[in-house]
C-alpha cells in the first residue's frame, strides 16, 4: 500500500521558478466560464424547484429526496460510461459538448411541467447531460494542466462553477419578485445562458491531440481497471462515504422554507452558500497544491460536520444563514480536492474512466443519502435529518484519520 504522506504530501519547491509554469492554460478558463453559464441555467431553476414541487405541485419531502436523489445519481452513474468512452476514443470535447446541449434542451421541460412526474423526468434528461459532460470535462482539465498546477485548476472551475451557482438563483431570486412568484417565467428565462454555454464550449475550446499512435482498448476491461491502484481506490471509497454525508442541497432551501423566509427569497439560501463556495475553491485549491491532501480533506469534514450542526439546532434564519455558509465552506475546500486526488492517483489513459467510475459509486452513495433524508424529514424532522448527515461524516473523518495513521512511516511526524 503507497503511503499516504508521500503520495499526498507537500510537492518538493523547485529552486529556479518560471512563472510561465504557474500560469493556467486558456482551455481551462474557457472550461470554467462554459460551466459558470450552464450553472446559472440550472440553478435558476433548482434553487426554485424544491419549493415549486411542495407549493405548486403538492409533493412530499420524500418526492423531493427521490427527485434529486435520482437526478444527482443518473448523473453520477452516467459518467462512468462517458468517461470511459473519452479514454477509448482519445477525444473528449465532443461528448462534453454533447452533454451541455442536452442540459440546454431539458430546460424548456421544467417551464412546462403540469406534474411531480414531468419535472422529475426534466432532470433526469438535464442530470444524464450533466453525467455526459462530467467525466470527460474533468479529465480534459487533467490533459490540460501540468501535474504541478492540478489542485489550482480545479480549483478554478469549480470557483467559475459556483460564481455561476449564485449568479443562478439571485436572477431567481429577483425574477421572481418583479414577476411575483412566476415560477415557471422564471425557467423560461433559465433557457439563454443554457444554449450560450453550448456555443462557448463550441467555439473556444481547442482540444489537446492524443498521443500518435495509441492502442484502442476498452478501458472498463479487468486487466485495464486493474491499473486502478490502492490509492485511487482508497479515494472513491472515501469519496462515498462523503456523499452519504452530503445528501441534496434541496434540503438547504427546505430547511430556509420552514424558518418563514418568503417564496421568493429562499433562492438567497443557495446564494449565500455558493458565494462561499466560489470563493473559497480556488484558494483551497492552490493551497491543494501545497499542503497534505489528507488534513485538508479533514478539515472540510469537520467544517461540514459543524454545518450539519448548526443547522439541526433552528430553523431561524439567523441560524441556517451560517450553517449554510458552512456548508458551502466545505464544499470548497473538499470538491476541487477530491478531483486533484483522482487525477493523480490515476493514469493518464485511464483518467475519464477514474473520474466516471469515483462518480459512479458517489453516485449510488448520493441516491441512497437523499432517499434517506427524505424519509428522515418526514417520519422524524429536519433535525435528525442533519444529526444523521454529521453522524457519516464522522465515519469518513475516522476512516481518513485510520488510513494517516496506518501509513505514517514509525517515529514519524505524520
Amino acid at each position: 500500500m503507497p503511503c499516504f504522506h508521500a503520495r499526498y504530501g507537500a510537492p518538493a519547491k523547485a529552486e529556479h521558478i518560471d512563472m510561465s509554469r504557474d500560469r493556467l492554460p486558456s482551455g481551462v478558463w474557457v472550461l470554467g466560464f462554459v460551466s459558470m453559464l450552464m450553472d446559472i441555467s440550472s440553478e435558476m431553476i433548482h434553487s426554485l424547484l424544491p419549493v415549486f414541487l411542495v407549493s405548486a405541485l403538492g409533493a412530499s419531502a420524500l418526492m423531493v429526496g427521490l427527485v434529486e436523489g435520482l437526478a444527482e445519481s443518473t448523473a453520477l452513474i452516467v459518467k462512468v460510461f462517458s468517461g470511459a468512452l473519452s479514454d477509448y476514443l482519445g477525444r473528449r470535447k465532443g461528448l462534453a459538448t454533447f452533454g451541455y446541449a442536452l442540459g440546454a434542451a431539458s430546460k424548456p421541460l421544467f417551464a412546462l411541467a403540469p406534474s411531480a412526474a414531468i419535472v422529475l423526468a426534466a432532470r433526469l434528461v438535464d442530470r444524464v447531460g450533466k453525467g455526459v459532460r462530467g467525466a470527460p470535462r474533468d479529465a480534459l482539465v487533467a490533459d490540460l494542466t501540468p501535474a504541478h498546477l492540478r489542485g489550482a485548476a480545479f480549483g478554478l472551475r469549480q470557483s467559475l462553477d459556483t460564481v455561476g451557482a449564485f449568479l443562478g438563483p439571485l436572477s431567481a431570486a429577483g425574477l421572481m419578485l418583479v414577476w411575483n412568484d412566476d415560477y415557471r417565467a422564471v425557467f423560461w428565462v433559465a433557457v439563454v445562458p443554457g444554449v450560450a454555454a453550448v456555443a462557448l464550449l463550441a467555439s473556444a475550446l481547442r482540444e489537446p491531440e492524443p498521443a500518435r499512435g495509441a492502442p484502442r482498448t476498452n478501458p472498463v476491461r479487468i486487466e485495464n481497471l486493474r491499473r486502478l491502484g490502492a490509492a485511487y481506490w482508497w479515494v472513491v471509497t472515501v469519496g462515498a462515504v462523503f456523499s452519504l454525508a452530503r445528501f441534496s442541497e434541496a434540503f438547504l432551501v427546505l430547511r430556509a422554507r420552514d424558518g418563514g423566509v418568503p417564496v421568493a427569497l429562499v433562492p438567497l439560501v443557495v446564494v449565500a452558500m455558493n458565494a462561499v463556495y466560489a470563493i473559497s475553491a480556488y484558494p483551497f485549491g492552490r493551497l491543494a497544491d501545497r499542503v497534505s491532501h489528507g488534513r485538508l480533506l479533514m478539515a472540510g469534514m469537520v467544517v461540514l460536520i459543524a454545518a450539519d450542526l448548526v443547522l439541526a439546532t433552528s430553523a431561524q434564519w439567523w441560524v441556517v444563514v451560517p450553517g449554510v455558509m458552512l456548508w458551502g465552506l466545505h464544499m470548497g475546500m473538499t470538491q476541487g480536492l477530491l478531483a486533484a486526488m483522482v487525477a493523480d492517483t490515476a493514469p493518464d489513459t485511464l483518467r475519464g474512466t477514474a473520474f466516471g467510475m469515483f462518480n459512479l459509486v458517489s453516485g449510488v452513495a448520493m441516491l441512497c443519502a437523499s432517499l434517506v433524508a427524505g424519509l428522515l424529514w418526514d417520519e422524524l424532522g429536519a433535525s435528525v435529518t442533519f444529526h444523521a448527515g454529521a453522524a457519516f461524516c464522522l465515519v469518513a473523518l475516522f476512516g481518513v484519520m485510520g488510513r494517516r495513521a496506518c501509513s505514517r512511516p514509525a517515529g514519524g511526524q505524520g
